[in-house]
């Protein structure tokens, strides 16, 4: 079948675009929605069901249409739900949200598109004489399109030296993959865990594991020790920012900020203020400053840009005001076992020292892989086609200000479009739902406005 577009992922942003499409699109479009996630629209952050964990992002910016912004404070209102706008709701709430929204949109049937959702992966795709694109799935079926949006997203990170050091009979004490929380329950009470990665997913996983009843020792090693920070109870007003007057060098925009810092109560009045005009202050900066930026100030960026909900912070913050959580900076050598335990060895920062954390569990929260091609086999086959080209930095694949991507060799007239993580490289702050909801309607817009007009 051949479709007016293909939705290419299960996640977060092909939810967005798929609702966007529904709303958009007449009744006579033909859409697909292609992925193998059973969780659909969910995703790994929104399908956990532990209470404790929750956005980070107030849940007056999380309504997944821009254009409907009190959409989702609206549904918890509905639930039962005491909240307001400037509260931090649960993740599992946001998702079971997401998932209504779309069932909503799906109930309505006069005047809406056909929605085809597919339940398998895409493996292959090439272009088709009939100006589409054809996707070959796993499955065994062939779809066309002649539109696609690709929304894949990332992983969880590998870990960052081979376990082939750990016995087999002490592997199940690696946990690779910490949102599959079934591992919480094999750690006893006074087990040492050594969390690698100090970024949100650890905080998560610390106040997880006191939920179900751990009272242990939690050292937490990261390359520099680095935690998030915390959201103000009354977040004070962002500092408007011109970005035209910053200079375009990562250590002049950095000498620049340091001093509007000194103008403000709460640096987070900065932090707010960067937030709208993050895209375009990346899109001024070269490869070579983006590249320094993700050498040296990324890590810094990101405790204070990606914070989180106040009362998750005091609880965490509790943690390592007792020494129940203590951090190590270095970078992780190499994993075995002795006397029952694992051993991992890690060169202490900024010296040649090596030392040791001898723990029971060690649970990998170094967070969600850079968003590349190496990690689909269905963009590696795109790229042997020339049909997408990788970001020269490793973030995503290459795509114009509009989000459609920049093909080397592509001949074909059908129209090929990224959102979410893979376009990165063009957007940088592209992983949240505030950035990813105004992307897919933007993405929408474009493929609605190039539709031949209806006949009379």
């Amino acid at each position: 079948m051949i479709y007016d577009v293909i939705v290419v992922g299960s996640g977060f942003s092909a939810i967005a675009v798929t609702c966007n499409l529904i709303e958009q699109l007449p009744a006579s479009a033909k859409v697909a929605v292609v992925g193998d996630d059973p969780g659909f629209g969910r995703g790994t952050a929104y399908r956990t069901e532990l209470y404790l964990h929750r956005l980070n992002v107030p849940a007056g910016r999380m309504s997944l249409l821009p254009h409907k912004p009190d959409d989702f404070v609206e549904w918890l209102k509905n639930r039962g739900r005491r909240l307001q706008a400037g509260d931090f709701a649960s993740r599992s709430d946001y998702g079971l949200y997401v998932r209504d929204t779309l069932a909503q949109l799906l109930r309505k049937r006069d005047g809406r598109c056909r929605v085809d959702f597919i339940r398998a992966k895409a493996a292959g795709c090439v272009e088709r004489y009939n100006s589409t694109l054809a996707f070959y799935l796993g499955n065994g079926d062939e779809i066309a399109g002649k539109t696609v949006v690709l929304c894949l997203g990332v992983g969880n990170a590998n870990l960052p030296v081979d376990p082939a050091g750990v016995p087999l009979s002490m592997r199940s004490r690696i946990v690779e993959n910490p949102w599959r929380l079934s591992w919480l329950r094999r750690v006893a009470s006074s087990d040492t865990v050594c969390i690698l990665g100090s970024g949100l997913t650890m905080i998560d996983q610390v106040l997880a594991l006191r939920a179900h009843g751990h009272r242990g020792r939690i050292e937490v090693l990261s390359r520099r020790g680095l935690a998030p920070l915390g959201h103000a109870r009354k977040p004070p007003a962002p500092l408007p920012i011109e970005v035209e007057a910053l200079p375009a060098t990562i250590s002049g925009i950095l000498k620049s900020l340091r001093e509007m810092a000194k103008s403000v109560d709460d640096w987070r009045s900065l932090m707010d203020g960067l937030r709208p005009v993050t895209q375009a202050l990346w899109q001024r900066l070269s490869n070579q400053e983006r590249a320094r930026f993700l050498r040296h100030a990324l890590p810094w960026w990101n405790i204070h840009r990606h914070r989180v909900a106040p009362d998750v912070f005091d609880s965490f913050d509790k943690l390592v005001s007792e020494g129940t959580v203590r951090f190590h900076a270095g970078f992780l050598q190499s994993l075995g076992a002795e006397e029952g335990r694992l051993v991992a060895g890690y060169r202490v920062r900024a010296t040649p020292e090596i030392a040791e954390i001898r723990p029971d569990w060690l649970v990998n929260c170094t967070g969600m892989e850079r968003a590349g091609i190496s990690h689909s086999p269905l963009l590696k086959e795109m790229r042997r086609f020339q049909l997408i080209a990788a970001d020269p930095l490793g973030l995503g694949i290459q795509v114009d200000a509009a989000s459609e991507v920049i093909a080397p060799s592509r001949i074909s007239p059908a129209r090929l479009f990224a959102v979410g993580a893979l376009t990165a490289g063009q957007f940088w702050e592209i992983t949240a739902v505030p950035d990813i909801r105004v992307q897919a309607k933007a993405v929408v817009e474009a493929i609605v406005a190039q539709r031949p007009a209806p006949e009379a």
